[in-house]
């Protein structure tokens, strides 16, 4: 018997839609990395881009456990000496809450130009209106992990 593997031409695409009101976010990241990788699907091949599209709506009310909200901050670089910059999570949220939600769910995808690819299908906004209804996007399904 031959070990089935797949191939570009069997890749079959879905758009997913959630709601990130009072979601925690790295729960939420997991989900979608999970999704954006294609590891909900019984044909997944690490080697290939087999995940789905996910639009993330709401990401301005995402919330942290904990004291997380008082105490994480965003770090950055710029290559030069002296030039780290320090952004609280607070102020993150208020001027690009659509970064929190990227760099959470980017950081769990590979870090490879196959991670890229995966990370070019996440679409991140702040309210509940998105330019995708064409693509009729389905709620994510939840997984349990019991």
């Amino acid at each position: 018997m031959r070990t089935y593997s797949p191939s570009a031409k069997d890749i079959q695409r879905e758009w997913f839609v959630v709601d990130a009101e009072g979601q925690t976010l790295g729960r939420l990241a997991t989900r979608i990395a999970h999704v954006l990788r294609g590891k909900h699907k019984p044909t997944f091949a690490r080697h290939l881009d087999m995940g789905d599209y996910v639009i993330v709506i709401n990401a301005d009310k995402i919330v942290l456990s904990g004291q997380k909200d008082e105490q994480k901050i965003y770090h950055r670089h710029s290559g030069f000496p002296g030039g780290i910059k320090s952004v609280p999570f607070a102020a993150m949220l208020e001027k690009q809450p659509v970064k929190i939600v990227e760099k959470a769910v980017k950081g769990m995808l590979p870090h490879t130009s196959l991670g890229r690819q995966q990370g070019m299908k996440l679409k991140v906004y702040t309210g509940t209106d998105h330019p995708h209804a064409a693509q009729q996007p389905k709620p994510l399904p939840s997984f349990d992990t019991k």
